[in-house]
């Protein structure tokens, strides 16, 4: 299965409406017509099926501060697939793309907030790390939220591994 990977400051606008209009069937909550949620990513991988858009993942690399470590991350985020394309490994082949591309770059983890049983699979382990994060929606910047971890879900990359009992401070929004 081929994967693209776009880097965000070059997706044409095409491209971006296409990304937008997927996710407007996959997910309920609405994004305002945007190709992302709470803002613009680092890179997009992409899954095409006889010229249609049939997948979609972003990633985002960011310096997190997890007890008194600062640990290099790559945050998953918008995994969408379209449903007619359902069940037929484009989910799976879009977290292997983020996963290497984690190792690539050399980050300390791959993060995201989704459903464990969809993601246990490709090795991702449920914690619940008291988070420090900023509250985002449609672009606009709420509050400072401290609270366990809901959804949180880590692949631990280097070799220092993963404390799921220390504070994870986001450095910002969720991914």
């Amino acid at each position: 299965m081929n994967v693209e990977r776009h880097e965000e400051l070059r997706l044409a606008p095409a491209l971006d409406r296409e990304i937008a209009e997927l996710i407007g069937r996959v997910f309920p909550t609405d994004f305002g017509g945007r190709s992302f949620f709470q803002n613009r990513h680092h890179a997009r991988f992409l899954v095409r099926v006889g010229g249609t858009l049939a997948g979609h993942l972003a990633v985002c690399h960011r310096a997190v501060r997890l007890g008194y470590r600062v640990l290099d991350v790559l945050g998953i985020a918008e995994v969408a697939v379209d449903p007619a394309f359902r069940r037929r490994g484009i989910g799976v082949a879009l977290v292997e793309a983020a996963l290497r591309e984690g190792r690539a770059a050399g980050v300390d983890a791959v993060l995201l907030f989704g459903v464990e049983s969809i993601y246990a699979r490709a090795g991702f382990v449920a914690v619940k790390n008291p988070i420090t994060r900023i509250d985002m929606r449609g672009v606009r910047t709420g509050e400072i939220v401290r609270e366990e971890a809901e959804h949180l879900m880590v692949h631990p990359l280097g070799e220092s591994g993963w404390d799921a009992t220390a504070p994870l401070d986001l450095a910002g929004f969720t991914f």
